[in-house]
């Protein structure tokens, strides 16, 4: 029988060795869609973590009391609920960030990463363990939007949450914005470039290859 994780590695593990993003494949489109600005993917992640945190906790209190039948409509109806309420608290003191994170607030309602950890941890585990799960997973998805986000914005506007670091050109600078970092293709080749960085220095997180090549003549002799 396999050991049970510490609370330690439930917590940590997601931030770098199992983390949502780069080594699950999860919550992508918010990943993408967000990451403008180090501003809108930090009021996304922390909308996320709120929700996931108190999902688990939510659903892991009543998880005995879930029919198998109906777990995933209890399990989306409390986590719509909670998405309602932190949406509306963004619209009453974060309006412009709001109006800029568009209807990816209302999408952590089937965001594949809150789903995914409720079904699998939350309902089989007790709310302590539940809720360290999702914030370590939370704070996993924090982190690589916030690295995404950094790099776009620095290099798409040569500032950082809202500091100019990199002089601009209009400014009497040296710094000419890279335009291409604001538009959707970057946030995918960012993506892609650090999924594959943590697997290069992490090589256990890469996939066994499906197939593999055929034996060229000359290694056969």
């Amino acid at each position: 029988m396999a050991a049970r994780p510490s609370s330690w590695s439930i917590l940590t593990d997601p931030l770098i060795r199992q983390n949502p993003v780069t080594l699950q494949i999860l919550g992508l489109c918010s990943a993408l869609a967000v990451t403008t600005s180090v501003a809108t993917a930090l009021t996304m992640s922390a909308a996320l973590t709120a929700v996931l945190v108190l999902s688990a906790a939510l659903i892991s209190m009543i998880r005995n009391h879930i029919p198998g039948s109906i777990r995933l409509i209890v399990q989306i109806v409390i986590v719509a609920s909670l998405v309602i309420v932190i949406d509306q608290l963004l619209q009453a003191y974060l309006f412009d960030i709001s109006q800029r994170l568009s209807v990816f607030v209302s999408l952590i309602t089937t965001n594949c990463l809150v789903l995914g950890r409720t079904e699998s941890f939350s309902r089989h585990n007790p709310p302590g363990r539940a809720m360290l799960d999702a914030l370590g997973n939370g704070l996993g998805y924090s982190l690589a939007l916030l690295v995404i986000g950094s790099i776009r914005e620095l290099f798409g506007t040569g500032a950082w949450l809202g500091w100019q670091v990199l002089p601009t050109v209009d400014q009497g600078g040296w710094f000419t914005p890279l335009s291409l970092m604001l538009l959707a293709p970057s946030g995918f080749f960012l993506l892609g470039g650090l999924v594959w960085a943590l697997r290069s220095v992490l090589p256990e997180q890469a996939e066994d290859p499906e197939l593999l090549p055929p034996d060229r003549p000359e290694d056969i002799a």
